[in-house]
Protein backbone atom coordinates (compact mmCIF):
# COMPACT_ATOMS: atom_id res chain seq x y z
CA UNK A 1 0.00 0.00 0.00
CA UNK A 2 1.17 3.49 -0.86
CA UNK A 3 -0.74 5.99 1.27
CA UNK A 4 0.08 9.59 2.08
CA UNK A 5 -0.85 11.88 4.96
CA UNK A 6 -1.84 15.51 4.46
CA UNK A 7 0.18 17.42 7.02
CA UNK A 8 -2.45 20.15 7.23
CA UNK A 9 -4.31 17.61 9.36
CA UNK A 10 -1.56 17.98 11.98
CA UNK A 11 -0.92 21.71 11.69
CA UNK A 12 -1.70 22.24 15.40
CA UNK A 13 0.73 19.66 16.76
CA UNK A 14 4.46 19.05 16.65
CA UNK A 15 5.74 18.30 13.15
CA UNK A 16 8.63 16.07 14.22
CA UNK A 17 6.33 13.91 16.31
CA UNK A 18 3.80 13.72 13.50
CA UNK A 19 6.34 12.58 10.94
CA UNK A 20 7.62 9.90 13.30
CA UNK A 21 4.07 8.71 14.02
CA UNK A 22 2.90 8.46 10.43
CA UNK A 23 6.09 6.70 9.34
CA UNK A 24 5.69 4.17 12.15
CA UNK A 25 2.07 3.58 11.16
CA UNK A 26 3.03 2.79 7.58
CA UNK A 27 2.31 5.97 5.64
CA UNK A 28 4.89 6.27 2.87
CA UNK A 29 4.59 9.93 1.99
CA UNK A 30 3.46 13.23 3.43
CA UNK A 31 1.64 15.96 1.55
CA UNK A 32 2.82 19.46 2.28
CA UNK A 33 0.85 22.65 2.77
CA UNK A 34 1.76 26.33 2.64
CA UNK A 35 2.76 26.76 6.27
CA UNK A 36 5.68 24.33 5.97
CA UNK A 37 7.93 25.87 3.33
CA UNK A 38 9.88 28.50 5.25
CA UNK A 39 12.93 26.20 5.17
CA UNK A 40 12.39 23.49 2.53
CA UNK A 41 15.84 21.95 3.02
CA UNK A 42 15.24 21.47 6.74
CA UNK A 43 11.85 19.94 6.00
CA UNK A 44 13.46 17.57 3.50
CA UNK A 45 15.91 16.43 6.16
CA UNK A 46 13.03 15.68 8.53
CA UNK A 47 11.24 13.67 5.85
CA UNK A 48 14.40 11.75 4.94
CA UNK A 49 15.08 10.96 8.59
CA UNK A 50 11.70 9.24 8.78
CA UNK A 51 11.87 7.46 5.44
CA UNK A 52 9.12 9.66 3.99
CA UNK A 53 8.82 11.47 0.68
CA UNK A 54 6.69 14.42 -0.45
CA UNK A 55 5.58 13.70 -4.02
CA UNK A 56 2.53 15.98 -3.78
CA UNK A 57 2.22 19.35 -2.12
CA UNK A 58 -0.27 22.15 -1.72
CA UNK A 59 1.23 25.50 -2.68
CA UNK A 60 -0.83 28.67 -2.42
CA UNK A 61 -2.02 30.40 -5.56
CA UNK A 62 0.10 33.51 -5.00
CA UNK A 63 3.23 31.39 -4.53
CA UNK A 64 2.42 29.31 -7.62
CA UNK A 65 2.24 32.51 -9.64
CA UNK A 66 5.82 33.21 -8.52
CA UNK A 67 7.08 30.17 -10.43
CA UNK A 68 10.77 30.66 -9.62
CA UNK A 69 10.03 30.66 -5.89
CA UNK A 70 7.68 27.70 -6.11
CA UNK A 71 10.04 25.63 -8.25
CA UNK A 72 12.79 26.08 -5.68
CA UNK A 73 10.42 24.58 -3.11
CA UNK A 74 9.53 21.65 -5.35
CA UNK A 75 13.17 20.95 -6.15
CA UNK A 76 14.26 21.02 -2.52
CA UNK A 77 11.49 18.67 -1.43
CA UNK A 78 11.37 16.32 -4.41
CA UNK A 79 7.79 17.32 -5.18
CA UNK A 80 6.35 15.78 -8.35
CA UNK A 81 2.87 17.31 -8.32
CA UNK A 82 2.30 20.95 -7.38
CA UNK A 83 -1.29 21.47 -6.30
CA UNK A 84 -3.29 24.68 -6.04
CA UNK A 85 -5.18 24.00 -2.79
CA UNK A 86 -8.07 26.42 -2.72
CA UNK A 87 -9.51 29.83 -3.58
CA UNK A 88 -10.26 32.53 -1.04
CA UNK A 89 -13.97 33.41 -0.91
CA UNK A 90 -13.57 36.74 -2.69
CA UNK A 91 -11.69 35.03 -5.54
CA UNK A 92 -14.25 32.30 -6.21
CA UNK A 93 -16.05 32.50 -9.55
CA UNK A 94 -19.82 32.70 -9.50
CA UNK A 95 -20.60 31.93 -13.15
CA UNK A 96 -19.66 29.57 -15.96
CA UNK A 97 -17.64 32.35 -17.55
CA UNK A 98 -15.84 33.01 -14.29
CA UNK A 99 -14.84 29.37 -13.89
CA UNK A 100 -13.66 29.27 -17.49
CA UNK A 101 -11.49 32.34 -16.94
CA UNK A 102 -10.05 30.85 -13.77
CA UNK A 103 -9.27 27.64 -15.65
CA UNK A 104 -7.44 29.68 -18.29
CA UNK A 105 -5.48 31.39 -15.53
CA UNK A 106 -4.49 28.05 -13.99
CA UNK A 107 -3.44 26.75 -17.40
CA UNK A 108 -0.95 29.60 -17.70
CA UNK A 109 0.28 29.14 -14.15
CA UNK A 110 0.85 25.43 -14.79
CA UNK A 111 3.18 25.84 -17.75
CA UNK A 112 6.50 26.54 -15.91
CA UNK A 113 5.91 23.50 -13.72
CA UNK A 114 5.12 21.25 -16.64
CA UNK A 115 8.19 22.58 -18.47
CA UNK A 116 10.24 21.63 -15.40
CA UNK A 117 8.93 18.05 -15.62
CA UNK A 118 6.32 18.29 -12.88
CA UNK A 119 2.58 17.75 -12.93
CA UNK A 120 0.16 20.44 -11.85
CA UNK A 121 -3.15 19.92 -10.08
CA UNK A 122 -6.08 21.66 -8.47
CA UNK A 123 -7.68 20.51 -5.19
CA UNK A 124 -11.42 21.00 -4.88
CA UNK A 125 -13.69 21.95 -2.02
CA UNK A 126 -17.48 22.11 -2.24
CA UNK A 127 -17.88 25.46 -4.00
CA UNK A 128 -16.48 24.12 -7.29
CA UNK A 129 -19.53 21.87 -7.44
CA UNK A 130 -22.06 24.65 -7.71
CA UNK A 131 -23.98 24.24 -10.97
CA UNK A 132 -23.95 26.81 -13.78
CA UNK A 133 -25.92 26.15 -16.97
CA UNK A 134 -26.08 22.46 -16.14
CA UNK A 135 -22.39 21.94 -15.38
CA UNK A 136 -20.24 22.10 -12.27
CA UNK A 137 -17.79 24.95 -11.88
CA UNK A 138 -15.07 22.28 -11.67
CA UNK A 139 -16.03 21.03 -15.12
CA UNK A 140 -15.61 24.48 -16.67
CA UNK A 141 -12.24 24.80 -14.92
CA UNK A 142 -10.92 21.52 -16.31
CA UNK A 143 -12.26 22.18 -19.80
CA UNK A 144 -10.40 25.49 -19.91
CA UNK A 145 -7.19 24.04 -18.42
CA UNK A 146 -6.21 20.90 -20.36
CA UNK A 147 -2.82 20.67 -18.62
CA UNK A 148 -4.26 20.86 -15.12
CA UNK A 149 -5.06 17.63 -13.29
CA UNK A 150 -7.42 17.13 -10.37
CA UNK A 151 -6.59 16.19 -6.82
CA UNK A 152 -10.07 15.08 -5.84
CA UNK A 153 -11.33 15.65 -2.33
CA UNK A 154 -14.26 13.23 -2.38
CA UNK A 155 -15.71 14.33 0.97
CA UNK A 156 -15.95 17.91 -0.25
CA UNK A 157 -17.80 16.68 -3.35
CA UNK A 158 -20.29 15.01 -1.03
CA UNK A 159 -20.64 18.22 0.98
CA UNK A 160 -21.24 19.99 -2.32
CA UNK A 161 -24.23 17.66 -2.83
CA UNK A 162 -22.79 16.10 -5.99
CA UNK A 163 -22.35 12.41 -6.80
CA UNK A 164 -18.66 11.53 -6.31
CA UNK A 165 -18.94 8.16 -8.07
CA UNK A 166 -20.35 9.71 -11.23
CA UNK A 167 -17.75 12.47 -11.22
CA UNK A 168 -14.88 10.01 -10.74
CA UNK A 169 -16.12 7.92 -13.65
CA UNK A 170 -16.55 10.91 -15.94
CA UNK A 171 -13.20 12.50 -15.14
CA UNK A 172 -10.97 9.57 -14.27
CA UNK A 173 -8.32 10.43 -16.84
CA UNK A 174 -7.82 13.87 -15.26
CA UNK A 175 -7.38 12.65 -11.68
CA UNK A 176 -3.82 12.49 -10.34
CA UNK A 177 -4.55 12.15 -6.60
CA UNK A 178 -7.42 11.47 -4.22
CA UNK A 179 -7.98 12.69 -0.68
CA UNK A 180 -9.42 9.91 1.45
CA UNK A 181 -11.46 11.96 3.89
CA UNK A 182 -14.73 11.26 5.67
CA UNK A 183 -17.78 13.13 6.95
CA UNK A 184 -19.08 12.44 10.44
CA UNK A 185 -22.42 10.77 10.94
CA UNK A 186 -25.28 13.03 12.06
CA UNK A 187 -24.71 14.24 15.61
CA UNK A 188 -21.05 13.15 15.65
CA UNK A 189 -17.80 15.04 15.10
CA UNK A 190 -19.29 18.29 16.36
CA UNK A 191 -15.92 19.34 17.81
CA UNK A 192 -14.16 18.42 14.56
CA UNK A 193 -16.13 20.54 12.09
CA UNK A 194 -18.23 17.54 11.14
CA UNK A 195 -15.34 15.50 9.71
CA UNK A 196 -14.43 11.92 10.63
CA UNK A 197 -11.57 9.45 10.43
CA UNK A 198 -11.52 7.67 7.08
CA UNK A 199 -13.92 4.75 7.02
CA UNK A 200 -15.93 5.82 10.06
CA UNK A 201 -18.32 8.32 8.50
CA UNK A 202 -20.96 8.58 5.80
CA UNK A 203 -18.77 8.70 2.68
CA UNK A 204 -19.19 5.26 1.02
CA UNK A 205 -15.49 4.50 0.79
CA UNK A 206 -15.99 0.74 0.64
CA UNK A 207 -17.42 1.25 -2.86
CA UNK A 208 -15.70 4.50 -3.85
CA UNK A 209 -12.14 3.33 -3.19
CA UNK A 210 -12.34 0.27 -5.49
CA UNK A 211 -14.10 2.42 -8.07
CA UNK A 212 -11.39 5.06 -7.91
CA UNK A 213 -8.70 2.44 -8.41
CA UNK A 214 -10.59 1.13 -11.44
CA UNK A 215 -11.70 4.27 -13.28
CA UNK A 216 -9.11 6.92 -12.42
CA UNK A 217 -5.43 7.43 -13.11
CA UNK A 218 -4.78 8.48 -9.52
CA UNK A 219 -1.17 7.87 -8.55
CA UNK A 220 -1.50 9.11 -4.99
CA UNK A 221 -4.00 8.55 -2.19
CA UNK A 222 -3.79 10.88 0.78
CA UNK A 223 -5.56 10.63 4.14
CA UNK A 224 -6.86 13.94 5.46
CA UNK A 225 -8.99 15.33 8.26
CA UNK A 226 -9.46 19.10 8.38
CA UNK A 227 -9.72 19.38 12.16
CA UNK A 228 -8.99 16.22 14.16
CA UNK A 229 -9.08 16.57 17.94
CA UNK A 230 -6.54 13.74 18.17
CA UNK A 231 -4.11 13.48 15.25
CA UNK A 232 -2.68 10.11 16.30
CA UNK A 233 -6.17 8.62 16.56
CA UNK A 234 -7.07 9.95 13.13
CA UNK A 235 -3.86 8.72 11.54
CA UNK A 236 -4.15 5.27 13.15
CA UNK A 237 -7.81 4.61 12.46
CA UNK A 238 -7.61 5.94 8.93
CA UNK A 239 -4.70 3.84 7.73
CA UNK A 240 -6.20 0.75 9.40
CA UNK A 241 -9.54 1.27 7.67
CA UNK A 242 -8.04 2.19 4.32
CA UNK A 243 -5.91 -0.95 4.37
CA UNK A 244 -8.99 -3.00 5.17
CA UNK A 245 -10.73 -1.47 2.14
CA UNK A 246 -7.98 -2.73 -0.11
CA UNK A 247 -5.75 0.17 -1.05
Amino acid sequence: MNLGFQLFSARNVDLDATLKTIATLGYTHAEGWGGLYADPKALRQKLDANGLTMPTAHIGLADLEDADKALKITEALGIKVAVCPWLAPLDRPTSAEGWTKFGERLEKIAQPFIKAGLKFGYHNHDFEFAVYDGKFGMDYLLAAAPSVLAEVDVAWIVRGKADPAAWLEQNGNRIIAIHVKDIAKPGEGLNEDGWADAGTGIVPWTTLLPLAKKVTKAEYYVAEHDNPSDVTRFATRSITNIKAMGL
